[in-house]
């Protein structure tokens, strides 16, 4: 698999965001998707933007305790 930089992840992460954010509410009009689940659907990949963020501001850190544990 290609290595994909966090920044691209969160690019796309965003596109997917505001996508669902878009398509969601529709589909809840057109009674095939509930609230509840639009809902917990946005909150995940909200959830995933967080978890790329905070790789993304540990970075450095995250690198060096990796380099440690393989250096034993």
């Amino acid at each position: 698999m290609a290595r994909v930089s966090i920044t691209s992840q969160l690019l796309e992460i965003d596109r997917e965001i505001k996508m669902r954010k878009q398509v969601y509410p529709r589909r809840v009009a057109e009674r095939k998707m509930r609230q509840a689940e639009a809902d917990l659907l946005i909150g995940h990949m909200e959830a995933v933007r967080d978890t790329l963020l905070f790789c993304q501001d540990h970075e450095a850190d995250i690198r060096a305790y990796i380099a440690a544990k393989k250096a034993g």
